[in-house]
């Protein structure tokens, strides 16, 4: 079988699946209950600095997007950092990383940024012999309004700064856990490098406010009569993470730095895409929270199996595989024909498709009296979108037209130059080569 084992910055974990800091790492119970249903390693709920203790909301904390059969997509949270004493999570971290030490514990913090508050704290967290530390540098709500979280996590200068700060005081690995509420998110990525990070993490939740009690007019979660902006979690923000670790992981400034990944990851499937762009391990919360901690059994069996596969024996041997393949749109084959097909054993006939097709694409799929619809090749453009709202998983495909066949669109033969895109001009890797 494939070994799961991952080495990410020294900190060894039997498996690349972490648990993320949040609610389900806020306290021993559950860790240790995380530990034993097979999980590789936890960052800890944050933690923040003695003075003024952090006041939850004793009411709801959450707010839900969810599928048309009630599955969930996504999660907004608007729960603080940790409420309880930081004596008490210092003994516990100290506890369970002595009981688990082949697991790996890192300690999520967030304290004003203000030199001495980070030297203040870090010591306390080296005596608990934990792994490493993450800056959260990405919470979207309550702590952002205190100059903290986000707010820091906007400003690059900021960054280097705090990163820097513990750099100096912590020796063991410090990651950046970066904020995706920002325009372009290699700028807080070369900050934390150009600070000395061990890696960044990422992505943080998004703001948002996802429903409105159209009764109280306030948003949802309502606490009283009012509510406020959370951070959106869960698989919906799952392409949104993904650009972003890709955009890392290509940026020539970045190139290199170690990424733990985080956003929707919600299986074995997730996770190895998120490794394919880049990611040396993977932070899971909200499939954890929907479906218990169990959930990872099916993780490491699934990744498991798909590793034996492919011949892969470590998870080393595909991290990373799939940054050469992203590109900008301006290096696309354009010279690459594709057209749809549809099934017919397959078809319900339930006329999606051509709905869809018909009104707002291309007119490329025809509807017969007895309701058989086929492709119209010489409009179809191989847009996708029949493929994305048919029903029937595998009904309508796309097929890619070989050098020399027709593409009854134009007229024309595809071009032998689809067949010789490695030495193409648009190539940017034939560009590099010249």
């Amino acid at each position: 079988m494939a070994d799961l084992k991952t080495n990410f910055l020294g900190i060894e974990s039997p498996n690349p699946f972490w648990l993320a800091s949040a609610p389900p790492t806020d306290k021993e119970y559950n860790v240790r209950r995380a530990f034993e249903a097979g999980w590789g390693g936890v960052v800890w709920k944050t933690l923040g600095a003695e003075g003024p203790p952090v006041v939850n909301v004793n009411g709801p904390r959450y707010g839900a997007i969810w599928g048309a059969d009630r599955r969930l997509l996504g999660l907004n949270n608007i729960e603080l950092i940790t409420d309880r004493p930081l004596e008490v999570n210092l003994e516990e971290i100290t506890r369970v990383k002595k009981d688990y030490p082949d697991r790996a514990i890192i300690v999520s913090l967030m304290v004003p940024c203000e030199e001495e508050a980070w030297k203040a704290i870090l010591p306390r967290v080296a005596e608990t012999g934990a792994d490493g530390i993450e800056l959260n540098f990405g919470c979207p709500h309550g702590m952002a309004e205190r100059g903290m979280g986000s707010a820091v996590g906007q400003v690059p200068e900021y960054i280097e700064m705090v990163t820097r700060w513990c750099k100096e005081n912590y020796d063991k690995p410090v990651i950046v856990k970066l904020t995706p509420n920002i325009t372009d998110v290699r700028y807080p990525a070369r900050a934390a490098k150009a600070g000395g990070a061990d890696a960044v993490s990422l992505i943080n939740t998004i703001n948002s406010i996802v429903s409105v009690d159209l009764d109280q007019m306030a948003p949802e979660p309502t606490i009283g009569d009012k509510g406020t902006h959370g951070g959106y979690c869960g698989p919906a923000v799952k392409p949104i993470a993904m650009n972003m670790v890709a955009e890392i992981a290509r940026c020539p400034q970045t190139h290199g730095l170690p990424i733990s990944a985080i956003g929707g990851i919600t299986t074995w499937r997730d996770a190895a895409e998120f490794m394919a762009l880049g990611a040396g391990n993977v932070q899971v919360c909200t499939a954890a929270m929907t479906y218990g901690f169990k959930i990872v059994e099916e993780m490491i069996s699934g990744l498991s199996q798909w590793m034996d596969e492919k011949g892969y024996t470590s998870t080393e041997d595909f991290i990373g595989m799939a940054v050469p393949n992203v590109t900008d749109w301006q290096y696309l084959n354009l010279n690459s024909v594709s057209k749809a097909k549809i099934d017919q054993d397959a078809c319900i006939k339930c006329g999606r498709c051509y709905a869809a097709c018909e009104d707002t694409s291309h007119q490329a799929i025809a509807m017969s009296e007895d309701r058989t619809f086929t492709v119209k090749d010489e409009e179809c453009v191989a847009c996708n979108l029949c493929v994305n709202v048919c029903p029937v998983e595998n009904c309508i495909s796309m097929v890619e037209l070989q050098p020399g066949e027709l593409d009854e669109r134009t007229g024309e033969t595809v071009s032998a130059e689809y067949a010789n895109w490695t030495t193409h001009p648009n190539n940017p890797s034939a560009q590099a080569a010249e």
